[in-house]
């Protein structure tokens, strides 16, 4: 008697149109993070556990020396930063008193945080701009924030989002690594990767969620330090992958 047919009596085995097995009688039990909405949704859940409180990791009193910390914290730590603005801010911590400063003076106390010269030159020129044409009042506005002396859309939407409370999700090169890392984005730059967080999470999330990123990714999945099986969200996603 010939051999029976691979799949007998049942329903004979479909292919999608990419070539991939598709029904064959048995049903699979479904991957818990198949999707990108799946994977967001554990990060919001696991990091809002982690971090009920998200305190903003710039030290400033208001929404000038936070813009200031902002621009000096580019290709600095957040630790450095800290350590320097309270000597700049004892000299001049509104944009009057700071416009008033010699460029050469705001150099030299920030000096620590690297780029000095051009972040000095910043520093200055957004303070006479911001004490000449908007009354000594930071902008309120993306459009205004991002005309001032070393501002990009970075750094206006951490301080929309840190000073004023105005929903934005604010992506640098670590959040843009963990979204990547845990599938969230095929993003090739930071501004895709902004658009498509901004579409997975819910706007009234995204102040807390971009901080709460920060926190994980400065200490449970750094660049060099998880291998996709030692963070929380990591070996959930990606239980085989090496690091990246």
């Amino acid at each position: 008697m010939a051999a029976q047919p691979r799949f007998g009596r049942e329903a004979p085995p479909r292919f999608d149109s990419r070539g991939n097995l598709g029904y064959t009688g048995i049903r699979m039990k479904p991957k818990p993070f198949a999707t990108r909405q799946a994977r967001a949704a554990h990060v919001d859940r696991t990091l809002e556990a982690m971090y009920p409180r998200t305190p903003i990791p710039l030290a400033h009193r208001d929404a000038f020396t936070l813009l200031v910390s902002v621009v000096l914290s580019a290709q600095c730590t957040d630790r450095r930063v800290n350590e320097v603005t309270p000597a700049l801010f004892s000299m001049a911590d509104t944009p009057e008193k700071m416009a008033q400063l010699a460029v050469a003076e705001i150099q030299r106390v920030i000096r620590p945080c690297g780029l000095a010269p051009q972040k000095a030159t910043a520093i200055s020129g957004l303070s006479r701009i911001i004490a000449g044409r908007h009354g000594g009042a930071v902008p309120r506005t993306f459009a205004e924030l991002e005309e001032l002396p070393g501002v990009g859309h970075k750094t206006a939407s951490v301080v929309m989002a840190q000073a004023f409370g105005v929903p934005a999700f604010p992506v640098d090169t670590h959040i843009h690594r963990l979204a990547k890392r845990w599938r969230l984005t095929r993003g090739r730059n930071v501004v895709e990767t902004e658009r498509d967080l901004k579409a997975l999470f819910p706007e009234a999330r995204w102040n807390k969620l971009h901080l709460r990123m920060i926190y994980f990714g400065r200490e449970h999945c750094t660049a060099r330090g998880c291998d996709g099986h030692t963070c929380a969200i990591c070996s959930c996603f990606n239980p085989a992958r090496g690091s990246s």
